[in-house]
């Protein structure tokens, strides 16, 4: 009706039959076993029971994840300054074996959320196809809530990550949703809304472009921001791999870098301290010493 000029305004009042008032109406069913979060499969490798020590294993994941290094690097690295004969291999099975335990630790001890996150999608490359990483970060704490590998970005793995974003809310918070202006969030949102039964409904907030050109985007865009710097981040951290051979060794590297980052990056913005705390990892002033212990608790 906005978009009607005047002329048109006044046909309307007097011969409405003329115009025909169009809409679409949406409804989503997708069964629970589909509305799962990516996660890596069981591994070959049992890490309990490997030839090297959780220190060096620990050491492995610091150079391959933390210091964002390739696992040939890696591996170089282990040979050359550690004399610790390991091959790229065998980091890249480490590292899956260690992913696979370390989704259940995220998961378990991600904590409760803000009452704004902001969230968006990566790219990333599998046997030579655009794939994406979703991702959603809290706009206090700066812990990343949720995160979830996809082939696309439609509805369903939008769903999957705001679903695993406000999982942890308190009952009754308000939960703000920051996005930009795909359509696949404002659906995902509509489902899920459509499946609280008594909290309040997730609110979602688009911004729009690089430039402020509505009151919304100019609001809410410093949580986009924010986003921004985790994909930025993110980026970094997966360029040395130059792409991945299966989806698996993607997932794995996702979920890697996840605790990383909320659990052992320290972020200035944070007095450098890092997203979540754990008492247990107090007093371990190593990254390698910090990865076995995580991996103790997870295994």
């Amino acid at each position: 009706m906005r978009k009607l000029n005047d002329a048109e305004k006044a046909l309307m009042k007097k011969r409405s039959s003329q115009f025909k008032l169009c809409y679409q109406y949406r409804e989503y069913h997708y069964a629970p076993e589909k509305l799962i979060h990516s996660s890596p499969e069981k591994p070959h490798v049992d890490i309990t029971k490997i030839h090297n020590s959780p220190d060096i294993l620990g050491l492995i994941l610091t150079f391959y994840v933390s210091f964002a290094s390739s696992a040939r690097k890696t591996a170089l690295i282990m040979r050359s300054v550690f004399n610790i004969n390991v091959s790229y291999q065998t980091v890249l099975n480490y590292a899956a074996a260690a992913a696979f335990y370390c989704n259940s630790f995220n998961l378990k001890y991600k904590g409760s959320i803000d009452n704004i996150s902001a969230g968006d999608e990566a790219y990333i490359k599998i046997m030579g196809k655009h794939h994406y990483a979703f991702f959603f970060i809290s706009s206090e704490s700066l812990e990343i809530t949720a995160y979830h590998a996809a082939d696309n970005r439609e509805t369903l793995p939008a769903i999957i990550a705001m679903k695993e974003a406000v999982r942890t809310a308190h009952p009754g918070q308000t939960i703000i949703l920051v996005t930009d202006g795909n359509p696949s969030y404002p659906a995902g949102i509509h489902f899920l809304n459509a499946h609280r039964e008594l909290d309040p409904s997730v609110q979602h907030r688009k911004v729009i472009g690089l430039q402020n050109l509505d009151s919304e985007s100019e609001t809410y865009r410093p949580f986009k921001q924010l986003i921004e710097r985790l994909n930025r981040t993110f980026k970094y951290h997966v360029k040395p791999s130059h792409g991945f051979n299966s989806r698996n060794g993607a997932v794995a590297l996702v979920t890697l870098f996840v605790t990383h980052y909320n659990f052992l990056r320290s972020h200035m913005s944070l007095n450098y301290r890092v997203p979540i705390e754990l008492p247990e990892l107090e007093g371990i002033s190593t990254i390698q010493g910090k990865w076995a212990k995580v991996l103790s608790l997870a295994a």
